[in-house]
């Protein structure tokens, strides 16, 4: 039978993977459209993004279906975390869009 710790743990571990994945996507964005490397940004970011998503989540499991799906809601967590804490003001939106310039 599954504990509650381990299924917190779970989660916890879904929040940092979550976070880790989201908030590299927001970091690679950010500073890979003004890189002279461009394409090295856009095709390595996705890869170990993904791969530490990977181990995270295979870690984690241990072959339980619970505790993927705790993970899985962890991971969710976090992107809603990530896109709060990272979102431009109003302000600042309206601002780009009548110049077109950041």
């Amino acid at each position: 039978m599954i504990e509650a710790p381990a299924l917190m743990l779970a989660l916890l571990v879904g929040v940092m993977v979550g976070a880790i994945f989201f908030g590299g996507l927001w970091w690679t964005i950010r500073w890979g459209i003004s890189s002279k490397w461009a394409a090295v940004w856009f095709l390595g970011s996705p890869l170990l993004r993904s791969a530490i998503v990977l181990a995270g989540f295979y870690f984690v499991s241990q072959g339980d279906w619970r505790k993927v799906v705790a993970c899985l809601v962890g991971f969710l967590m976090a992107r809603f975390l990530v896109t709060l804490l990272t979102r431009v003001p109003i302000e600042k939106r309206s601002r780009i869009i009548e110049e077109g310039a950041p």
